[in-house]
C-alpha cells in the first residue's frame, strides 16, 4: 500500500462498499449477493487500487486463510465474551460447569465463586445488569484475612455497530470501554467479616466488584444474585442466632441453639457443624477450611507452571498487560510463600458435623480452660453456610483438693489415685534447724516436691524408703506436693519431724531382694539370705504356701511394703531376730526354713522393724522344695 492510499481510493462497488478490514472481507465471502466470483473480483480491484504488497493470487490464498480461521474461532469467542445473564439462560449449564468461571472475571447470576488473592494485588469482577429496577445482592466471604472491597456500577456502553444489529457487544469491548471511565461507588468495606451490599431496585448497568488484599494471600468467596428473593441459597438464621452454654463440667460444654428457618419452615436440607478451639471465634466457615488446610494452602493456590499462560496469571491477580510480571519472578515469590506456610505451627482447631440436632455436648476438654464455640448452618443442597453468633466458656475447675496437716514425728498414711496428687502442709510450732522427711512408698515410685514459703527445695521421686534432711528456718511453713504413678494407684506413709534423732523408719540397704541358695535347697527346707546396716533392727521372716501356678501378677499385687507383720496369720512366721554390722560389706545374714513340704512352692517375706515400730518389706521372694531326695 502506498502512502496517503486507501483501500477505498477507487469507486466502491457493491461487493467493495463495505470493505474496510479483513473481516469484512471474510463477511463479504459469505453474503450471497458476492459469492466466491464476486469476492475475487473485489480481491482484483484492492491491488488494482494501490494494495500491491501482494499480487492478487497471494492475496486471495491468505485471504482464505484468514476468513477459515475466523469462521474457526467465532463460536468459540462469542461464547467466552458474550457477558451471561439470566434472560440468556445461560447460567444452569454454566453453574454446572465451575470450571467454566474458575479463571473467569465474570461474576454468574445465582452461583457462589472461590477464588484467590495475591497480598497487595488487586482483583476486579464484573457482571452486568441489563433493566433499571432489578433486585440485587452481592455477598463477599473474606476466609483467612481481611478484605478490602468497593462495588461500583457504570451506565452501559452505547452500541457502537453501525448496522445497528441490537447484538450486545462483547464483554472485553465493554471492559475497555469503561477503563478510562469511574463509575458510581454504590458500597464499600473494609474487614474480615462476611458483608452484604442488597438493594431492594438497582439500575441497570455494568457493575464491577474491586477486592483487595493488603495482609496476605487470601482465599475468598463471591456470591451475586438478581433474584435475591427465590434463590436465598444462605441458611437463614433464627430470630436469636446466639449459641447458649447449657452445662459446664471440668471436660464438657453443652451447647444449644434455635434451628434455622430454613430446615423448620422451608424443609431444605440443612447440617449444622460445631467449630472448637482456643484462640477465637470465626466469622465464616471458609475461615475456619482456611485455617484447617493452612499446610496445604500453597497447593490450593495458583502456582506458575507449562499449564499456565499470562491470561490466566491475569485472572489469579498477576498483571499480564506488560512485563512486570515476568520481572517479579513467578517462582520465587511462589516458593517464598510455600515455605511461610509450611513453617506455619498447625492451630488446636477441631470441626465437628452433627447433623441436624440443636443440642451438642463437646467432650475431652481440658479443666479450666477457655474454649470458643461457633455454629454454622449448612445448607447441602449448596454447600453454603451461615454463621450463627459465636460464645466461648470456661471449663471448671479440677476438684480443689484438702490439704493434710502434718503433725510433728506422726506418721500419716497417704493413698493417691493413678495419675492424681495429695497436698500436705508442715507448719512446726517452734523454731528450728533442720527439718526431717521420711517417705516410705508402698507400691510403685512418687513424686515429691518440696516447697517452703513458696521456694522450691526439694523434687525427687522415692522408691521404697527416702529421707530427706532440709536446713531450717523460724516460722516456715512446708508444702509438699506428692504426685502419683502413670501406671496405677499409689500408697506411701510420710513423716515430717523437727527432731533428727526420731526415726520411726528403719533403715534399709540398697538391695532389698532376697537371695535363695538352690544348692541347699531339700525336700523339706530352704535357705535364703537378705542384707542389713549397720543400724541394729529387728527382722521377722514368714513364709505361705502357694499353688504351683502362682505367677508375677499375684507376686506383683502382694508387693505392698506398707503392710506389716500384724497383717500375716501366726502360722506363717518362721522366726524374728536382731541384726546389723558395723562393716557394710559383712552385713548379710543368713537363715534356713525347716518343715516344709517335698516338691511345694512358698513365697517368703522378710519385715526390717524399726525403733518406732514401723516395718518395711523387702521383696518377696518365690521358692520350691526338691519333690525327690
Amino acid at each position: 500500500m502506498g502512502p496517503g492510499s486507501s483501500w477505498h481510493e477507487s469507486e466502491p462497488t457493491a461487493c467493495t462498499r463495505h470493505v474496510s478490514s479483513l473481516a469484512d472481507l471474510c463477511y463479504l465471502m459469505l453474503q450471497p449477493s458476492c459469492g466466491a466470483s464476486g469476492f475475487g473480483d473485489t480481491v482484483h480491484s484492492l491491488v488494482e487500487n494501490g494494495h500491491d504488497i501482494w499480487d492478487a493470487d497471494q492475496l486471495f490464498m491468505m485471504l482464505l486463510l484468514h476468513c477459515a480461521l475466523l469462521l474457526l474461532l467465532l463460536p468459540l469467542s462469542s461464547r467466552t465474551q458474550k457477558l451471561p445473564t439470566r434472560d440468556e439462560e445461560l447460567f444452569q449449564m454454566q453453574i454446572r460447569d465451575k470450571a467454566f468461571f474458575h479463571d473467569s472475571s465474570v461474576i454468574p447470576d445465582g452461583a457462589e465463586i472461590s477464588s484467590y488473592l495475591f497480598r497487595d494485588t488487586p482483583k476486579r469482577y464484573f457482571f452486568v445488569v441489563e433493566e433499571d429496577n432489578t433486585p440485587l445482592a452481592v455477598t463477599v466471604t473474606p476466609c483467612d484475612a481481611p478484605l478490602e472491597w468497593k462495588l461500583s456500577v457504570q451506565e452501559l456502553p452505547e452500541e457502537a455497530s453501525g448496522e445497528g444489529s441490537g447484538e450486545t457487544e462483547p464483554l472485553e469491548q465493554q471492559k475497555q470501554q469503561i477503563t478510562n471511565e469511574e463509575g458510581t461507588e454504590l458500597f464499600s468495606y473494609k474487614g474480615n467479616d462476611v458483608e452484604y451490599f442488597v438493594s431492594s431496585s438497582s439500575p441497570s448497568g455494568l457493575y464491577q466488584l474491586d477486592l483487595l488484599s493488603t495482609e496476605k494471600d487470601t482465599h475468598f468467596k463471591v456470591y451475586a444474585t438478581t433474584t435475591p428473593e427465590s434463590d436465598q441459597p444462605y441458611p437463614e438464621l433464627p430470630y436469636d442466632p446466639r449459641i447458649d452454654v447449657t452445662s459446664l463440667g471440668r471436660t464438657t460444654v453443652t451447647l444449644a441453639w434455635k434451628p434455622s428457618p430454613t430446615a423448620s419452615l422451608l424443609k431444605q436440607p440443612i447440617q449444622y457443624c460445631i467449630v472448637i478451639n482456643k484462640e477465637h471465634n470465626f466469622k465464616s466457615l471458609c475461615a475456619v477450611e482456611a485455617k484447617l488446610g493452612s499446610d496445604d494452602a500453597f497447593m490450593m493456590a495458583p502456582k506458575p507452571g507449562l499449564d499456565f499462560s499470562p491470561f490466566d496469571f491475569a485472572h489469579f491477580g498477576f498483571p499480564s498487560d506488560n512485563n512486570s510480571g515476568k520481572e517479579r519472578g513467578f517462582l520465587k515469590s511462589s516458593s517464598k510463600f510455600g515455605r511461610q506456610m509450611s513453617s506455619k505451627p498447625r492451630v488446636d482447631l477441631h470441626k465437628i458435623c452433627i447433623g441436624n440436632k440443636n443440642i451438642f455436648t463437646v467432650s475431652d476438654l481440658k479443666p479450666d480452660m477457655q474454649y470458643y464455640f461457633d455454629m454454622f448452618a449448612v445448607n447441602t443442597n449448596t454447600n453454603m453456610s451461615t454463621a450463627y453468633i459465636g460464645t466461648f466458656a470456661r471449663t471448671k475447675e479440677e476438684a480443689k483438693q484438702k490439704t493434710v496437716e502434718l503433725k510433728d514425728g506422726k506418721v500419716t498414711d497417704i493413698f493417691i489415685k493413678r495419675k492424681g496428687a495429695k497436698f500436705l502442709r508442715f507448719a512446726p510450732v517452734s523454731s528450728h534447724q533442720k527439718v526431717t522427711f521420711s517417705v516410705h512408698s508402698c507400691l510403685d515410685a512418687v513424686q515429691i516436691q518440696v516447697r517452703r514459703d513458696g521456694k522450691l527445695l526439694l523434687s525427687q521421686n522415692v522408691e521404697g524408703v527416702r529421707q530427706f534432711q532440709l536446713r531450717g528456718k523460724a516460722k516456715a511453713k512446708y508444702l509438699i506436693r506428692l504426685k502419683g504413678s502413670k501406671k496405677g494407684a499409689s500408697m506411701l506413709k510420710i513423716l515430717a519431724t523437727t527432731r533428727p534423732n526420731k526415726q520411726s523408719f528403719p533403715s534399709l540397704p540398697e538391695d532389698t531382694r532376697i537371695k535363695a541358695f538352690d544348692r541347699l535347697r531339700t525336700c523339706s527346707s530352704v535357705t535364703v539370705a537378705w542384707l542389713g546396716t549397720q543400724e541394729r533392727n529387728k527382722f521377722c521372716i514368714y513364709k505361705k504356701e502357694v499353688d504351683d501356678n502362682y505367677n508375677e501378677e499375684q507376686k506383683k499385687r502382694e508387693q505392698n511394703q506398707c503392710l506389716g507383720p500384724d497383717t500375716r496369720k501366726k502360722s506363717e512366721k518362721v522366726l524374728c531376730k536382731y541384726f546389723h554390722s558395723q562393716n557394710i560389706q559383712k552385713a548379710v545374714t543368713t537363715e534356713t526354713i525347716r518343715g516344709l513340704q517335698p516338691g511345694r512352692s512358698y513365697l517368703l517375706d522378710v519385715y526390717v522393724i524399726g525403733h518406732g515400730g514401723h516395718s518395711v518389706k523387702y521383696q518377696s521372694k518365690l521358692v520350691k522344695t526338691r519333690k525327690f531326695c
